[in-house]
């Protein structure tokens, strides 16, 4: 899964194809939606934690964007002390699958169960002098080649900076989104590189969209994101013909994976993506 933060479905619909050509290949070979919808309040941590955990705003508790911890209980837990998140079904299923997660914001580290998974690393540039893209989607492209894990996530937290500092749909915020599809490039090459591109499923998907330099309200440009699944026994060029919700992620991917999935999550994966 590659994860990008602030990656707003309108960002897709104003940019060119050309611009985003990895982007609208996966698109082009797989099922996708430029109408997935964040749950409430329209911001990061709390939507993080529906992607992975399969619950909404208010059974996960995690409520303000940058929640380590839920304000209510949480209807259920995994024994981490949040409740159980797609690592931690794999993990509990598929004990020796390889499996990981590296992320740029120490926000992630809290919502998706890093005692579940094999390996995981918070470089911890957001907000800062973020490194290139280039240079920080190594790691993942490192990862893939060494491990071809079964499950891994990598996050990119630089869109929605540029987002909070300079504006959603700006000419900078565009240029970034149009360099993170090249970041995306590398991790499709890396897939091939390491022989395992046929076999793998490529999802990508974003916590919230935003509005001026924010996010967090009752809009569609925030609650609007985009959502691709694309690769082995997907449907090429399908758009869903449903809005599916932020909390549906984990449960499509475990869907995916054939692993059972939770009673206790409330997401339910879409069938209709199978070839």
């Amino acid at each position: 899964m590659i994860g990008i933060d602030g990656w707003a479905a309108e960002a897709v619909r104003r940019a060119p194809a050309e611009d985003l050509p990895n982007i609208h290949y996966l698109m082009e070979h797989g099922a996708w939606t430029l109408s997935k919808r964040s749950v409430m309040p329209s911001a990061s941590a709390i939507n993080w934690a529906s992607m992975f955990n399969g619950l909404p705003t208010e059974m996960h508790g995690f409520d303000k964007w940058n929640s380590t911890k839920g304000t209510i209980p949480s209807t259920s837990d995994n024994g981490h002390g949040i409740p159980p998140t797609i690592f931690t079904v794999i993990r509990e299923q598929l004990p020796d699958a390889e499996t990981g997660i590296v992320f740029d914001w120490n926000g992630i580290g809290a919502v998706c169960d890093t005692n579940a998974v094999n390996y995981w690393y918070y470089i911890g540039t957001y907000g800062k002098n973020n490194i290139p893209t280039e240079k920080y989607t190594e790691l993942a492209v490192n990862y893939i080649k060494e491990k071809k894990p079964l499950f891994f996530t990598f996050y990119y937290g630089v869109l929605d900076h540029t987002g909070h500092t300079l504006g959603w749909y700006g000419p900078e915020y565009m240029a970034c989104q149009k360099e993170l599809d090249k970041g995306v490039g590398m991790i499709i090459q890396a897939l091939k590189d390491a022989g395992i591109f046929d076999d793998t499923v490529i999802v990508m998907s974003a916590d919230h969209g935003g509005t001026g330099k924010g996010h967090g309200k009752f809009t569609m440009l925030e609650l609007e994101t985009p959502f691709i699944v694309s690769g082995r026994k997907i449907r090429q060029n399908y758009e869903f013909p449903m809005v599916i919700m932020q909390y549906d992620t984990p449960a499509i991917i475990a869907d995916i994976l054939g692993i059972k999935i939770p009673e206790e999550w409330r997401g339910r994966p879409v069938k209709q993506i199978y070839k």
